[in-house]
C-alpha cells in the first residue's frame, strides 16, 4: 500500500526528515531511508553511468534487494549496458529493472530513431521521462545521485525534497565533492565503468549529439548535448526549469 500520512503533506515530511538526519553521512541516511515509514516505498534510480557504482555499493551493503530502475534508452552505449551486467552480479543487486519507452510510442514518435538530431528535448522525453515517470508510480520515494558540486542551482541541494506532490527524493550525496566519488571507488575497488578512461566522464546516449567525449580542462558535462542549450534530460527540474545535473546515481 502506498504510504499514508494525512496529517502531514509531502513538503512537511521533507521538512521532517532533513532536520532528522541532517548531521548524517550517506549510508546512514540509506539505511534509514529505506526502512523509515516516513518515507514509504523506496527505489533507487541509476543510469549505470561515471559515478553510480557509488551509491550502487552502498545500496548493496545496505539492502541488496532493494529495487534499482535502470532507464534502457535503446540508445545507450554498448559498454554501459555491458557494465550494468557486470556491475550487478559483481554487487548481488537482485531487482535490478529495466525500464524501456512503450514500444507503440517509439514506432509513432520516432519510427527512424533519429528524433535525437531534431528534437533532444522530445528524444529524452519519450526514451527516459514518461518511461521513469510510469515505473516510479509504484513507489513513495526514490534515491538519486545528485550532489551540491555539480552546477550553481545545487549549492542548497537537501538530503530530501518533495517532488510536486508525487513523492520524495532522496540525494545521500548531496554533500559529497568529485574527490569523495574517486577516492570511494578507489578505496572499495569498484569497477570503473570503461567510458570513463576513453574521455567521457558524463555518459549518455552513444550519438554524438548526446554524449561526446572531453577535453582537459572542460567541465565534466560539456560532452552532454555538445553545441545545444540542453543541459538536463528532463528526470529533474528545479523551478520549473531544467537545470544541469551529473550522472544519474
Amino acid at each position: 500500500m502506498p504510504f499514508e500520512a494525512p496529517e502531514l503533506t509531502i513538503e512537511e515530511r521533507v521538512e521532517q526528515l532533513n532536520h532528522s538526519y541532517r548531521h548524517h553521512a550517506a549510508i546512514p541516511i540509506l539505511t534509514h531511508a529505506l526502512n523509515d515509514p516516513m518515507v514509504g516505498r523506496v527505489a533507487m534510480v541509476s543510469s549505470f553511468g561515471a559515478e553510480s557504482v557509488v551509491l550502487l555499493h552502498m545500496i548493496s551493503l545496505i539492502n541488496p534487494d532493494t529495487p534499482v530502475l535502470f532507464i534502457d534508452t535503446q540508445m545507450l552505449f554498448q559498454e554501459t549496458l555491458d557494465y550494468q551486467t557486470e556491475v550487478a552480479q559483481k554487487l548481488g543487486l537482485t531487482d535490478v529493472r529495466t525500464i524501456r519507452a512503450d514500444a507503440a510510442q517509439v514506432k509513432k514518435r520516432d519510427p527512424f530513431a533519429r528524433l535525437h538530431l531534431a528534437d533532444t528535448a522530445s528524444c529524452c522525453n519519450l526514451r527516459k521521462t514518461e518511461p521513469l515517470s510510469n515505473a516510479l508510480n509504484d513507489f513513495d520515494a526514490w534515491i538519486t545521485g545528485r550532489k551540491r558540486f555539480q552546477a550553481g542551482t545545487r549549492t542548497a541541494l537537501d538530503l530530501f525534497e518533495a517532488e510536486e506532490n508525487k513523492r520524495l527524493k532522496i540525494n545521500p550525496l548531496a554533500h559529497w565533492r568529485r574527490e569523495d566519488l574517486q577516492d570511494y571507488i578507489i578505496n572499495n575497488r569498484l569497477p570503473r565503468h570503461p567510458l570513463v578512461d576513453q574521455g567521457y566522464p558524463s555518459i549518455g546516449c552513444s550519438p554524438t549529439t548526446c554524449t561526446s567525449k572531453v577535453a582537459a580542462g572542460e567541465d565534466p558535462r560539456s560532452g552532454r548535448w555538445r553545441g545545444s542549450d540542453k543541459v538536463e534530460c528532463g528526470i529533474h527540474f528545479s523551478d520549473g526549469g531544467a537545470t544541469r545535473t551529473g550522472d544519474q546515481a
